[in-house]
């Protein structure tokens, strides 16, 4: 096994679904944060703390973001790209 296939395989297997973890997890949290703002009365202290959860949900959002933009910028300067029939396992 190359190089190449074996960061493919890094790549398919660990980083894509890690990255799409967090970003599920960024959503659903920027979620319960805009539901939390729009249930509060204005002036609340708790209103500006889900104020600030919804800026740090977006926030994390586009670190996700950025973080899969970098990782594949990567892997095309160094000539690693997806195969479009790659397996999952193992051939004999």
């Amino acid at each position: 096994m190359t190089i190449i296939p074996f960061l493919n395989r890094v790549n398919e297997l660990i980083l894509n679904p890690l990255i799409i973890l967090a970003f599920t997890l960024s959503f659903a949290y920027l979620a319960y944060s805009v539901v939390r703002f729009l249930r509060l009365e204005a002036g609340d202290k708790s209103r500006k703390e889900a104020q600030d959860a919804i800026i740090w949900g977006i926030a994390g959002m586009v670190i996700m973001f950025s973080v899969y933009g970098i990782i594949n910028f990567v892997l095309a300067t160094f000539g690693v790209t997806a195969e479009p029939n790659a397996q999952l396992y193992l051939q004999p």
